[in-house]
C-alpha cells in the first residue's frame, strides 16, 4: 500500500466520520487505498463501501472485499454514481485531495519536476482530454498567465507566460517536463526554485484535470447525499482547495456566502465537527508529503434546522 502512496491522516480523517458497522460509505478519492482499507476494517457485514478514483492503475490496488464497490470515474459524477450503485443516500464521505505519491514518482505521468517526462499530468490517461503540453503549447498569454496566478499563486505570472510562450515560439513545442523548466529558467526566483516549480506544476495539473470545478462539484452532491447526521472528511494540501471546504462547511456554496430566510436567519446544511487537525511531526518526519496536509470535518443538519 504504501508502495503506491502513504495515506496521510489515517486514523484521524476515519475516526471523523463515526463509522457504524452497518453503514454506507464512499471514500471520493481511493488512491492507493489506505483510507478505504480502514474504513473496510470498521465495517461490518453488511456495511458497505463505494470507492471512486479516476485512475484505472489507482483500482487495480483495490482489494478483493464484496462490501467495496469500485468506480472508475471521477468524483464529480458523485451522487449519479452512488445512486446507480444502488444507494439513494450515504452515511459519510471521505476525500483526500493530494496527489498520489505514485504519480509524483512516476516520471512518465509528468507531475514532478524531478524528473524528464512526458508533460502529461492528466489523473485520467484513458479521458482523451488535453494534457499540461496541450495547454501551454496553446494557450496566449493572457489566458496561461491567468491561471498560473489563479491555481498556482505565482508572483510575476505574466513573466512566466510570457517566457512559455517565448520558449515555443523560438525553440519549438513543449512536450517534456524538462522543455518547461528550461522555459521557465529565466524567470525562476533563484533561491526559491523547489517552491516555484511546485507551484507552475501544481497550476497546470489543476488546469488539466479540472480539479477546482471538480472538487466544487463533489462538495455540492455530498450535501445531497448525506443522511441528517451523516458525515464529511475532507484533506486538504493548499490555499485554494482548503478555501473551498472551508466555505462549503460555513455555508454549503463555494464563495463562502451564507443564505437567509425570509426572518434574516442564516442556515446552512453543514455544521464543522471539531477543529482544523494537522499531520502529526511524527508523520511528516515519516512523510513529508504531509506538511501542507489539513483536515476538515463535518456533519449534514436536519432539512430544516437554522444555523
Amino acid at each position: 500500500m504504501s508502495a503506491y502512496h502513504d495515506p496521510v491522516l489515517l486514523r484521524e480523517s476515519v475516526d471523523l466520520l463515526n463509522i457504524r458497522p452497518d453503514g454506507v460509505y464512499v471514500d471520493a478519492t481511493f488512491g492507493g487505498g489506505g483510507h478505504s482499507r480502514e474504513i473496510l476494517a470498521r465495517l461490518g457485514r453488511k456495511g458497505r463501501l463505494v470507492a471512486f478514483d479516476q485512475d484505472a492503475e489507482a483500482l487495480a490496488q483495490a482489494p478483493d472485499d464484496k462490501r467495496l464497490i469500485p468506480i472508475h470515474n471521477n468524483f464529480r459524477f458523485l451522487r449519479g454514481c452512488v445512486r446507480a450503485a444502488g444507494f439513494d443516500s450515504v452515511d459519510g464521505i471521505l476525500a483526500d485531495l493530494g496527489v498520489s505519491s505514485h504519480h509524483f514518482d512516476t516520471a512518465e505521468r509528468g507531475f514532478s519536476f524531478r524528473f524528464d517526462g512526458p508533460l502529461d499530468m492528466r489523473m485520467n490517461q484513458r479521458s482523451g482530454s488535453r494534457s499540461a503540453a496541450d495547454i501551454v503549447n496553446t494557450y496566449e498569454t493572457e489566458q496561461l498567465a491567468a491561471l498560473l496566478g489563479r491555481y498556482g499563486e505565482l508572483d510575476k505570472c505574466f513573466r512566466v507566460a510570457s517566457a512559455i510562450v517565448r520558449h515555443r515560439e523560438t525553440a519549438g513545442p513543449l512536450t517534456t517536463t524538462g522543455d518547461l523548466l528550461r522555459a521557465t529558467e529565466s524567470v525562476t526566483p533563484r533561491g526559491a526554485e523547489s517552491k516555484f516549480r511546485a507551484r507552475l506544476f501544481q497550476a497546470l495539473r489543476i488546469e488539466v484535470n479540472g480539479e477546482m470545478q471538480a472538487l466544487e462539484m463533489m462538495l455540492a452532491q455530498a450535501i445531497r447525499l448525506l443522511v441528517p447526521g451523516g458525515r464529511l472528511s475532507v484533506i486538504t494540501y493548499h490555499s485554494l482547495e482548503d478555501r473551498v471546504v472551508k466555505n462549503f462547511i460555513r455555508s454549503g456554496r463555494p464563495d463562502g456566502t451564507v443564505e437567509r430566510d425570509f426572518y434574516g436567519r442564516a442556515s446552512a446544511p453543514l455544521t464543522a465537527v471539531g477543529r482544523v487537525l494537522l499531520p502529526a511531526a511524527e508523520e511528516i518526519e515519516r512523510n513529508p508529503r504531509a506538511r501542507s496536509a489539513k483536515l476538515r470535518g463535518a456533519e449534514r443538519r436536519g432539512e430544516a434546522e437554522p444555523v
